[in-house]
C-alpha cells in the first residue's frame, strides 16, 4: 500500500461500520457487505472517482469479504449504476454526464438511444450503431448534435446484450455466408463461423451470436437451426416466433407437471367449493374456438337479473411459482396466429381441464351480480364453486335464435332459450347505461383470412360482429369492473388494466385538427370519455365521420397494465381490471389468485405488481407485434400474383414518406410514396394528418378516396406499393395562406436549397 494509500486508509476506515444508516445484507455464501444504495452513497460524497482499494477502505470491506464485494460492484456495473474509467477508477454515470438508455434501431442504418431518465430521445449514427444491435442497453455520451439539430451520442459502454439469437436467411457473398436478420432494425449482417449446421443460400435459419458487433468487427454466429426455405408453408410463423423471442416451446418441467394432471375434477377438488351444476350455464363463443374461458346465466331478479358469469379456475392447477406458473408469466398470455395458437398454458389445461367443455363437471370462481333495473350493479359476490356447461353455443347461432327468429336456431335451444332471452334483455339495459356512463365505442371492421389447400390465403373477408358478441362482452365487463371493485374495497393490490385520457400534446394536436371542420371537443384540458362520446354521436352521419373517428382514436394513449389504479378512459370506469380470461392472460391468473387469497383471509404476493404490469404490458405488444408481421407477410404473398391491377382506397395513415392506403373490399394495406404524387414539393403536417404540395396546395390527407395500382408486393420486406392513379385531393380554395403555412412554405424552400427538402418527381 502507498503511503497516499495508508493515508486514504486511516481517513476513511471505519466509516461504514460507524454509519447509523448502514444496512448490512446477506449474500448467498454468508459474508455481510454494503447496499448498493450505499456504494452510490459514498461515491456521491467523496464527488470523485475512486480506485478499488480506496473505495474499499471507505466502505471497511475486510479481507474475506473483498472477493463478494467485487462481484456487487461488477453486478452494479452490469446495470450501468456504476462505471469503471480508463484508469480502473469507480464513478457514477450522472457525474461523468453520461446516459443510460435502451438503443432503437431503425432499418437504414442509424438508430436512437431510449434514454432510463425519460429525457429527449439521442440520435446515434450508423458509425454508434456498428457496435450495437435493437434493443441493447448502454451508456451514451452526448457528443454535439446532428445535421437536425438534435442531440447525437456515441456509445461510452454496452452493458446488457438483448440478442443472444437472430433468425434471418442465408446469403453467398464472395465465397463467404452471412445471414441477413429478419428483424430490419438489426441492420447488420452477421458472419458465419464454421462448425454449425449446414444451410444453403436462401435458406431461414437461427444463429447463435458468439460474436457481438464492436467498433472493429462485425458480429459472428453459429448457425443452430435450418427452419427450411422462405416460402415453405408456416415459415412466416416460425420467423415471427423467433424474431419476437416468443416462447413456443414449454419447458420439460412444465410438460411433465402437466401430464400428471388428472382429465376430470376430482372428489378432493370439490372441498370448500358451491356446487352450481344445476345452473344452466352455457358458453357462447366463436366457431373455431377451442378454449372457452367463461359460462354465463340470467334469471330475473324482482324488477332486475341476476348475472352469473362463472370463470375457469386455473389458479387451482396452477400454483404461483410453479413450473406451469413460470412457463405462463414468460409467455404473458396466448398468441394468435392465423390457423396457429401458441397457448399461454399446454393443451392438457388451455382445451382440456380448464376448458369450459359441454356436459363435463369444472372448477370454477363465480362473479354472481345483482343488476338493477338501470343496469347499475347493486350487489355482487365471488365464491370458488364446481359448474356443468350446459351447452356449447356459438355467437352466429344465438344471433339467428334471438334476433332472426330462425326456427332451427330456436329449436336448437330447447330449454335455454328463456335464459337467453333473458339476457338479452339485461344486455338492453347494459347497453343504455354504456351509453348514460358515456364510454367510448368506435366503430371497427375486423377481418378473417380464408387459407387454400396449400396453408395460403385465399381470401380476407370482413368479421362482422352481431349482437350476441356485444351480449357477451358487456357481461365479461360487468364481471371485471366486479372483480376491480372487491380487490380495491378489500384493499388488496392487483394488475389493474388501465387506460389514460390523451396527453395535452394530443389533446392539443386533436382540437386544432378538429377546429378546421367547426368542431370542438369539450372538457377542457381534461376531457372524459363522455365529452369523446359525444362528439362521435354528433359527427356519425357526416360523410367525413371515418376521418374524424380515426384522429379521434389516434389521440388516446394504449391500455397497459398497473397496479397503480388510475381508471379505464375508454370505458369510462374508475377501476376496471381483467378477470375474465385466465386460460389466456396471465393477469387474469393473478387476479384470480388475489381474489381466492381474500376470500381465504390471505394476501397474495407475486413479486413487485409494478415490474409483473410492465412485462405483462410488453408480452401483449409483443404477440400483435408477431401476429402484425405474419399476417402482413401473408397479404404480401396474397397480392403478388395481382401484380398491375387497380383498386379503389382510402388514405389509412398519412406520414412524412407518403400515403398508407387500406383497398376497399381486399382489406390490404400499401404505401404510395411521396414521390408519386405529383411534380411538386410535399411537406407533412402532422396535426393536420395530411401532406401539403408547395406550389399546387393539393392536399392528400387521412380518409381521402383514391385510385391505385399495385407495383410490388415484396416478400423479403412484407412491404407493399401502390402507385397512385386518381385522387379526390383538390387544390385549396384560401384567399390566402394562413400564417403558418407562409413560414412552412418559407421553411421547406431553405430546405431545399440544402437539399434536404421534399421529394420532387420530373
Amino acid at each position: 500500500m502507498t503511503g497516499k494509500q495508508a493515508k486514504t486508509h486511516m481517513e476513511l476506515s471505519g466509516t461504514r461500520r460507524a454509519d447509523p444508516f448502514f444496512e448490512r445484507e446477506k449474500q448467498n455464501y454468508g459474508s455481510p457487505l454494503p447496499s448498493r444504495e450505499y456504494i452510490l452513497q459514498i461515491l456521491e460524497r467523496e464527488g470523485v472517482p475512486m480506485e478499488l482499494d480506496t473505495l474499499a477502505c471507505a466502505l471497511d470491506i475486510r479481507n474475506d469479504e473483498r472477493e463478494f464485494f467485487e462481484r456487487r460492484l461488477r453486478a452494479m456495473l452490469r446495470e450501468g449504476q456504476v462505471m469503471l474509467n480508463r484508469r480502473d477508477a469507480w464513478l457514477l454515470p450522472d457525474k461523468a454526464d453520461l446516459i443510460r438508455g435502451r438503443v432503437q434501431g431503425h432499418p437504414d442504418g442509424f438508430g436512437f438511444l431510449l434514454r432510463d431518465d425519460k429525457g429527449e430521445d439521442i440520435f446515434l449514427g450508423p458509425k454508434a450503431m456498428r457496435e450495437v444491435f435493437h434493443g441493447d442497453r448502454v451508456i451514451a455520451r452526448i457528443v454535439g448534435l446532428d445535421r437536425r439539430g438534435r442531440s447525437e451520442g456515441k456509445i461510452v459502454e454496452v452493458l446488457e446484450r438483448a440478442h443472444a439469437r437472430v433468425v434471418g436467411r442465408v446469403l453467398d457473398e464472395h465465397g463467404v455466408q452471412v445471414v441477413v436478420p429478419e428483424d430490419k432494425r438489426l441492420a447488420q449482417d452477421i458472419l458465419v463461423a464454421p462448425g454449425g449446421k449446414r444451410a444453403a443460400p436462401g435458406q431461414v435459419v437461427t444463429v447463435e451470436l458468439i460474436g457481438q458487433p464492436s467498433r472493429a468487427a462485425q458480429p459472428v454466429g453459429r448457425v443452430v437451426e435450418v427452419l427450411g426455405n422462405y416460402a415453405d408453408p408456416g415459415m412466416e410463423i416460425e420467423i415471427a416466433l423467433r424474431k419476437h423471442e416468443l416462447p413456443f416451446e414449454f419447458s420439460q418441467q412444465a410438460r411433465a407437471f402437466a401430464r400428471k394432471l388428472p382429465d376430470t375434477v376430482r372428489k378432493k377438488d370439490r372441498d370448500g367449493r358451491e356446487d352450481i351444476t344445476g345452473l344452466p350455464l352455457v358458453t357462447i363463443d366463436g366457431e373455431t374456438a377451442r378454449d372457452f374461458d367463461d359460462a354465463v346465466f340470467c334469471e330475473r331478479n324482482g324488477k332486475g337479473w341476476r348475472l352469473v358469469v362463472a370463470i375457469a379456475d386455473v389458479s387451482h392447477y396452477v400454483e404461483s411459482g410453479g413450473a406451469l406458473d413460470i412457463d405462463a408469466r414468460a409467455r404473458g398470455n396466448s398468441v394468435y396466429f392465423p390457423r396457429r395458437v401458441i397457448p399461454m398454458l399446454p393443451e392438457k389445461l388451455s382445451d382440456g381441464l380448464c376448458s369450459l367443455n359441454p356436459q363435463v363437471e369444472r372448477l370454477c370462481v363465480v362473479a354472481d351480480m345483482s343488476v338493477g333495473a338501470r343496469g347499475e350493479i347493486k350487489a355482487y359476490r365471488f365464491y370458488p364453486a364446481v359448474m356443468f356447461s350446459h351447452a356449447r353455443l356459438t355467437y352466429n347461432q344465438v344471433a339467428a335464435a334471438l334476433y332472426e327468429k330462425d326456427a332451427e336456431a330456436v329449436s336448437s335451444l330447447g330449454g335455454m332459450l328463456p335464459h337467453l332471452q333473458e339476457l338479452d334483455r339485461l344486455f338492453r339495459v347494459l347497453l343504455k347505461a354504456r351509453v348514460r356512463r358515456g364510454a367510448i365505442d368506435f366503430e371497427t371492421t375486423e377481418t378473417r383470412m380464408e387459407f387454400d389447400e396449400a396453408g395460403k390465403i385465399a381470401r380476407i373477408v370482413p368479421e362482422a360482429r352481431n349482437d350476441a358478441h356485444r351480449l357477451i362482452e358487456e357481461c365479461m365487463l360487468a364481471a371485471n369492473v366486479c372483480a376491480s371493485d372487491f380487490l380495491r374495497d378489500n384493499r388488496h393490490p392487483a394488475l389493474y388494466r388501465i387506460h389514460e385520457g390523451p396527453s395535452l400534446e394530443k389533446l392539443g394536436k386533436l382540437r386544432g385538427f378538429l377546429a378546421e371542420f367547426g368542431l370542438a371537443l369539450g372538457g377542457g384540458d381534461e376531457p372524459t370519455a363522455k365529452d369523446y362520446a359525444a362528439l362521435l354521436e354528433k359527427t356519425c352521419s357526416r360523410p367525413d365521420a371515418q376521418l374524424l373517428q380515426t384522429v379521434m382514436l389516434r389521440s388516446l394513449r394504449q391500455a397497459v397494465y398497473s397496479p397503480d389504479n388510475v381508471g379505464h378512459f375508454g370505458l369510462a370506469y374508475d377501476s376496471y381490471t381483467h378477470f375474465t380470461s385466465p386460460i389466456r392472460r396471465y393477469p387474469d391468473l393473478l387476479v384470480h389468485r388475489a381474489i381466492k387469497a381474500v376470500l381465504a383471509g390471505k394476501r397474495y404476493s407475486p413479486g413487485d405488481w409494478e415490474e409483473i404490469g410492465l412485462a405483462c404490458s410488453m408480452t401483449e405488444r409483443r404477440a400483435d407485434e408477431a401476429t402484425r408481421d405474419v399476417v402482413d407477410w401473408l397479404k404480401c404473398y396474397y397480392m403478388r400474383d395481382r401484380i398491375g391491377e387497380t383498386f379503389y382506397g382510402s388514405v389509412s395513415s398519412v406520414v412524412p414518406f407518403g400515403l398508407f392506403v387500406a383497398l376497399d373490399d381486399v382489406f390490404v394495406e400499401g404505401l404510395v410514396h411521396i414521390s408519386d404524387l405529383g411534380s411538386d414539393y410535399f411537406h407533412f403536417d402532422d396535426a393536420r394528418h395530411e401532406l401539403m404540395g408547395e406550389r399546387t396546395h393539393v392536399r392528400y390527407r387521412l380518409s381521402d378516396r383514391v385510385r391505385v395500382q399495385l407495383i410490388r408486393a415484396d416478400l423479403e420486406t412484407s412491404k407493399i406499393d401502390f402507385r397512385l392513379l386518381e385522387s379526390e385531393a383538390r387544390p385549396t380554395e384560401r384567399k390566402g395562406k394562413t400564417e403558418r403555412e407562409r413560414r412552412q412554405v418559407s421553411a421547406g424552400k431553405e430546405k431545399n436549397k440544402k437539399k434536404t427538402g421534399g421529394q420532387r418527381r420530373g
